[in-house]
């Protein structure tokens, strides 16, 4: 036979290489170690077989459903999916469905655990992603064994080889059995070229379903097939491994052996090492402590979700940035949006900041500034595989205009909270060529960056897209206030003042050209019209602390309404629109993007009622889909989110952690003043009316951390900081009374405070939640206008912080409670839908 023959079947046939080879030694299975070695924060659940999972570190994913079943991914490959397993006992004459046996799900920060549940055994399928795994690698999969008889498990998966989106791939691979030992081997998937395989090993397994080369085409899984006893296997691990290869060196027999036996031997190490690497983030991190065990938790799964998302370039693996999100890709090569975005991340560095993760932000930064076009501006888009195609000339890499905006806004909040100038200072010029570009892109000459170089927000808009946004100019206010703080930490004055200018003029002609009928308009248009579509995108115009819009009341109820409030986040447009859709991408659905930026908003504007239900709304998410992480966009209609919806989504992480501390606890930071040996903290807390306490553990305030505990005590709230280093200067906003005294902050609270009970509704609910529309506050009355569905009671809770004799409320009635902490029923009147009414309490 030819040798070109010989070369045809060896990369055709499922067996072994006819070639004489040097045997190789089986792969070990691994003694039983403790899975958990230190507490580290569990979400246990129930399984939901139709809900996602997904488990993703720097080089690699495993996404899946909750039966167990998932793809798996080194970046950017998808190397295999549709894993499944069954099981044959001996005497026992019925196969099983493992899949269909999924009982349980358990999340933590190092790892997932699905337990399949059977009166026969108990089988545990433990998904890692580690940061430090050798070249080549980027998850394991574990399978702990526990049977009363022995049996035969079957795992069934498709290779697939598949490059993530955009570029080609070579077809499907052709797989390669290899033995190791007698029976026990490895699969070699190889592709049509030389330079590209992987391998997937499961220690002491055969393989399954073997095609003869003579049979007719068809596709097979591959399969490992596990012999199991008890009395031999019990308390040993079963590693599933796989490796890739992505050079002629690498895509060996011998190679990809060597880099599957160092995959096995270092597996526990490098499991452990994930759980301490895990265990060190979080005891560094920011971290809440409140009544509200469930905010708490949210609000570390939120930071966890985050960290998740940090992936490396590849091939060389010597940049880091943050991706926007992962969810299953399915048929596809998108496995969400698991790739680098600009905008995505510059949103979510606020809540890097908050958390005192400098590195991670300087690592973007720098990951931006790398992409930067040669006249400013930066990127939108960067796809895990950009290096593998024509990137440039596809139309994505800078399709939107938002990011060079958003850059100096988050550069800035870096500098604020770190005084990091030297890092500012280093990439002055990047910075500068940015804002050149911002100011030199005005295509009407009204002094606001538009539309004309790429989309604001929407990327489809009925009737046409618009010239100028709202998003935009709102954005451009903000960021021409950061440079002018940036320029004059380096040493810029003159366009600092410039900048500062630039603002006024923005502020100006923002009010001029958009506020119309109580409300803002969604964009404005050349011929001086204006698009009065209303949407939540002029809610960005609190982002910063630095800026607000003049005429915000009636739009501010507005979006507190039903009209666009939902109970489980806010509409990105009206339901009363003529093109309300609520299932459209961007004419109706709901995203927490935009709930944590009304929320935030609301707060700032002292709207603190309505901020916490919004916040509420996002942070419930963490147990909604993706346990442990918040979804992309869920229906405007119903509590459900989208089928394609990014189930664990960089962003929606990011607003729960934003609305909290800048909101809720109203942090703001000040670290870069001109005495550099002082650094400012300004805390403005709106603690919910049935809290007593709170504590921020490990806030970063320039090199240095500090913690600070809250508590109500004699119609005050003390705020009583701990010091790690340095001292900080702790001061509030002139709003609320308070003064310094003996290092700590008091506040004086109002007489009487509100506060409501907030959940997530069932899934496939609609909207029917109380709203709280508008909150006025006089030193000596507290107004609120609510709504909710007519004919129903609803519950708040009223503290009285400084006991009036003269306490007086109309719209409900007090209770007969001596207690400081009282819960009220409020009647609504009958009527069709939401109903509006207004209670008020006078002392």
């Amino acid at each position: 036979m030819p040798v070109t023959k010989r070369l045809l079947l060896l990369f055709s046939l499922s067996t072994a290489s006819a070639f004489a080879q040097t045997p190789l030694a089986p792969l070990p299975t691994l003694p039983e170690f403790p899975l958990y070695p230190a507490p580290q924060p569990v979400i246990s659940r129930d399984i939901n077989p139709l809900h996602p999972f997904s488990v993703v570190g720097p080089r690699g994913t495993v996404l899946g459903s909750q039966d167990g079943s998932y793809e798996a991914w080194l970046f950017p490959r998808k190397i295999l999916t549709n894993v499944r397993i069954s099981a044959e006992m001996q005497d026992y004459p019925v196969p099983i469905d493992v899949n269909a046996q999924a009982a349980a799900i358990d999340v933590r920060p190092g790892s997932t655990t699905i337990t399949f549940s059977h009166a026969n055994f108990t089988v545990r399928e433990i998904i890692t992603a580690p940061r430090n795994v050798p070249d080549g690698a980027g998850v394991l999969v574990f399978y702990q064994i526990e049977a009363v008889r022995p049996m035969t498990l079957t795992f069934s998966f498709t290779p697939i080889m598949e490059r993530m989106w955009p570029a080609s791939s070579a077809g499907p691979p052709s797989p390669e059995w290899v033995k190791t030992g007698n029976s026990s081997g490895f699969y070699i998937l190889h592709l049509n070229f030389p330079d590209q395989a992987a391998a997937i090993a499961m220690p002491t397994a055969e393989p399954g379903i073997m095609q003869p080369y003579q049979e007719l085409a068809r596709v097979y899984p591959l399969q490992f097939v596990l012999h199991f006893d008890p009395a031999r296997d019990s308390h040993t691990l079963f590693p599933l491994l796989l490796t890739v290869g992505d050079t002629p060196t690498t895509a060996t027999r011998d190679t990809l052996y060597e880099q599957l036996s160092k995959l096995d031997e270092s597996a526990r190490t490098i499991y452990e090492d994930q759980q301490k690497y895990e265990g060190n983030f979080l005891s560094s991190s920011l971290s809440i402590d409140t009544p509200d065990q469930q905010l708490n938790d949210a609000f570390t799964w939120s930071e966890v979700s985050i960290d998740q998302l940090r992936v490396q370039t590849t091939p060389s693996h010597d940049e880091e940035a943050l991706t926007a999100g992962f969810v299953g890709s399915g048929d596809s090569t998108r496995p969400g949006f698991g790739w680098f975005f600009g905008r995505d991340a510059l949103w979510t560095l606020y809540a890097v900041n908050s958390y005192g993760d400098y590195n991670v932000t300087r690592r973007e930064i720098e990951f931006l500034i790398k992409r930067q076009r040669d006249d400013g501006k930066i990127m939108h888009e960067w796809s895990q595989t950009a290096d593998l195609v024509d990137w440039k000339s596809l139309p994505y890499e800078y399709a939107a205009a938002d990011a060079t905006l958003l850059f100096p806004m988050a550069l800035n909040d870096y500098l604020h909270i770190s005084d990091d100038q030297a890092f500012i200072a280093a990439h002055w010029g990047s910075i500068a060529r940015a804002w050149n570009f911002v100011t030199t892109h005005d295509s009407d000459g009204d002094g606001i960056y538009d539309n004309s170089q790429g989309t604001g927000w929407v990327e489809s808009w009925v009737p046409s897209m618009p010239h100028q946004e709202i998003y935009m100019a709102a954005l451009d206010e903000q960021a021409s206030l950061a440079f002018a703080n940036l320029a004059r930490a380096t040493g810029h004055a003159d366009l600092a003042t410039a900048a500062e200018a630039r603002a006024a003029h923005i502020r100006e002609q923002t009010e001029k050209e958009y506020f119309h009928s109580n409300f803002y308009s969604f964009s404005w248009n050349r011929n001086n019209t204006t698009d009065d579509t209303a949407t939540i995108f002029p809610s960005v115009a609190w982002w910063d602390g630095s800026y607000s819009l003049d005429h915000p009341q009636p739009m501010l109820n507005r979006w507190a309404s039903a009209e666009f409030s939902t109970d489980w986040g806010t509409r990105i447009v009206s339901d009363r629109t003529s093109f309300y859709d609520p299932i459209s991408y961007h004419q109706g659905t709901v995203w927490p993007l935009y709930t944590g930026w009304v929320s935030l908003a609301e707060y700032r504007a002292g709207r603190s009622l309505s901020g916490y239900a919004h916040l509420r709304q996002n942070a419930d998410l963490i147990w909604a889909q993706d346990l442990g992480s918040a979804t992309e966009l869920l229906s405007g209609q119903f509590f459900q989110p989208l089928g394609r919806s990014t189930a664990h989504q960089l962003w929606s992480a990011a607003m729960i952690i934003s609305p909290i501390i800048r909101g809720l606890f109203g942090l703001e930071w000040n670290a870069a003043t001109n005495d550099a040996a002082v650094n400012e903290l300004t805390v403005t807390p709106s603690l919910p009316a049935d809290w007593d306490y709170a504590k921020l553990s490990n806030i970063p305030v320039g090199g240095n951390r500090l913690d600070l505990e809250m508590k109500r005590e004699n119609g005050m709230l003390i705020v009583r900081p701990t010091y790690h280093a340095a001292k900080v200067y702790i001061k509030s906003r002139t709003h609320i009374e308070g003064q310094f005294s003996n290092g700590i902050l008091q506040l004086t609270l109002p007489a009487v405070e509100i506060g409501l009970s907030q959940d997530l509704p069932e899934s496939g609910s609609s909207t029917q939640q109380m709203k709280v529309l508008d909150q006025q506050t006089t030193p000596n009355s507290l107004t609120l206008r609510i709504s909710a569905p007519g004919g129903t009671t609803q519950t708040i809770w009223l503290r009285i912080n400084h006991p009036q004799p003269s306490l007086h409320a109309t719209g409900v009635t007090l209770s007969d409670a001596k207690t400081a902490l009282q819960k009220l029923h409020i009647e609504f009147p009958s009527g069709s839908g939401y109903v509006e009414k207004e209670i008020a309490f006078s002392w």
